[in-house]
């Protein structure tokens, strides 16, 4: 068996809960997955369920210290297992994502599961109580607006970035935007499914939206427009830096393996630092390894292609 980096993560991290405007909310915790809060006034809107219905209990204890409205909506931002997987611990009777991630969960929702689990067990607190996948109640195509009273929130399917269904929460009287896994701080973005040649112009539309607060998928609450720019010029950063030496790697006619480990070797100066860098970059640089080679659409990771993948490059 593969020993992946995460599994020698074991250390419990500290949840913060940030306030980002009346009834908006910032659940992070140092690199984990974050999840985002909207409260309505006949319930609570939840963007990203989490891993596991215990880690969702952790989320709706947050959200009972400053509202008693149950949790009513959920949104996903995309259909990755440590995003979803948490959904039926919240009482919420309304799953959201769009058309495009539902059909990521039929063609490859299950593979994704038993991949992620193997992968970063810490990352499934209580995985014995997850039932099975998570599906959507209801699917959009583009977009959609869910209204609280008077305050609007678009559910945009923003382009393809670190999936190809991925879809962000603007509120743009508020200016804040919860960007799931299209932006991340302080964290190396998660590339194994994802669109190189796409993830430039997806942040572009992003930062057209003026953002003033956002929550990223990864990383602290960023509540300045200095923040939020950071946050998407790090990521342009690390995303276009690492699809770069891969490209060039492949002109050169090297292997995965050798464009692999200079990869890291040339990254690990700048982004080496961030949370789950070492853990990211094997799946990383094997997804760009085939996009630059003209594979579009990302091949299905399995529990077994983990474990190769890894062995190749690491053993």
């Amino acid at each position: 068996m593969a020993n992946f980096a995460s599994t020698a993560d074991l250390g419990e991290k500290t949840v913060s809960f940030d306030e980002l405007g009346p009834g908006l909310y910032a659940y992070t915790a140092e690199g984990d997955p974050n999840s985002g809060v909207i409260v309505g006034p006949d319930g609570v809107t939840v963007i990203d369920a989490q891993a596991t219905p215990a880690m969702a209990a952790e989320v709706m204890a947050r959200i009972a210290t400053v509202t008693p409205r149950p949790v009513t909506r959920i949104v996903l931002s995309h259909y990755h297992a440590v995003r979803v997987l948490g959904a039926s611990g919240y009482p919420a009777h309304e799953i959201v994502c769009s058309d495009v991630t539902r059909d990521l969960i039929v063609e490859r929702g299950q593979a994704d599961m038993d991949s992620e689990i193997g992968r970063f067990p810490r990352l499934f607190r209580g995985r014995e109580g997850i039932p099975g996948l998570t599906w959507p109640s209801m699917t959009f195509h583009g977009r959609m607006s869910l209204w609280f009273g008077t305050r609007e929130a678009q559910v945009i399917q923003i382009g393809r970035a670190h999936t190809m269904g991925d879809t962000i929460v603007w509120l743009p009287k508020e200016k804040v935007l919860f960007a799931g896994d299209t932006v991340e701080f302080g964290a190396a973005p998660y590339c194994g499914d994802a669109h190189f040649t796409d993830w430039p112009e997806t942040l572009r539309r992003l930062r057209a939206l003026g953002a003033e607060k956002m929550v990223p998928g990864r990383g602290r609450a960023l509540l300045t427009r200095a923040d939020v720019a950071e946050g998407l010029a790090d990521t342009d950063a690390f995303t276009s830096t690492l699809f770069g030496l891969v490209k060039d790697g492949v002109a050169r006619g090297w292997g995965l393996r050798d464009i692999y480990h200079k990869t890291v070797d040339a990254m690990a100066p700048r982004f080496g630092a961030w949370a789950i860098f070492r853990h990211c970059m094997p799946f990383n640089v094997s997804r760009a390894f085939d996009e630059a080679q003209g594979i579009d659409r990302p091949r299905i990771w399995t529990a077994e292609r983990d474990q190769e993948m890894w062995r190749a490059l690491e053993g």
